[in-house]
């Protein structure tokens, strides 16, 4: 199966296209490789695309006055990234984006999203969807991160993305956390 294919199969998980439509849509992405440790986004920076990853893993992260990194999310093969504040309204980014592991993404830039959801519907509600899902992924880890205990977190953690528990390293599962490194060596205990 190749790249393009992988694409299609998830886009037509929530709205099929036709072989004509596909074809249009397609020619909109290009593939982009990074190393481990090498930035998808920094701070400061224009971005031009949307990400979809195809392998590989992407850690999303501010960086405070003090120097501490606050993670944000971790996206692996499937997901969709960026920093969409800055990519939605073309100003520089506001947070860093690097690679945990060697990683290949889709690329999309904004005036070609914009072109494929006009000419195809259903790409727009692919999007549509799509952002839908991100935005209530984002409200229950910010409601986690202010109801729940470091504990629950971490348990439930595990229960949604238990691949994710193991391509981590401990550093930053316990910043994604909100807890210290120590105190994860006792809730993995």
């Amino acid at each position: 199966m190749t790249q393009y294919d992988l694409l299609r199969q998830h886009i037509a998980s929530i709205c099929p296209l036709s072989d004509s439509e596909w074809d249009y849509v397609a020619q909109h992405f290009t593939i982009r490789k990074l190393r481990k440790h090498q930035f998808l986004v920094q701070k400061g920076e224009m971005v031009p695309c949307e990400f979809w990853i195809i392998k590989g893993l992407v850690k999303t992260y501010a960086i405070d006055c003090d120097g501490k990194e606050h993670i944000l999310q971790f996206a692996m093969e499937e997901y969709w990234t960026s920093d969409f504040h800055a990519f939605q309204n073309q100003v520089p980014a506001c947070m860093y984006m690097d690679c945990i592991e060697d990683s290949e993404f889709f690329c999309l830039k904004l005036e070609d999203r914009e072109k494929i959801c006009h000419e195809i519907p259903a790409m727009a509600n692919f999007f549509r969807i799509k952002a839908n899902y991100g935005y209530i992924a984002l409200q229950q880890r910010i409601m986690s991160l202010l109801t729940e205990t470091a504990e629950e977190r971490y348990n439930n953690l595990i229960k949604k993305l238990p691949r994710l528990i193991q391509r981590v390293p401990k550093k930053l599962l316990a910043s994604y956390l909100g807890v210290t490194r120590e105190t994860l060596s006792r809730l993995k205990s």
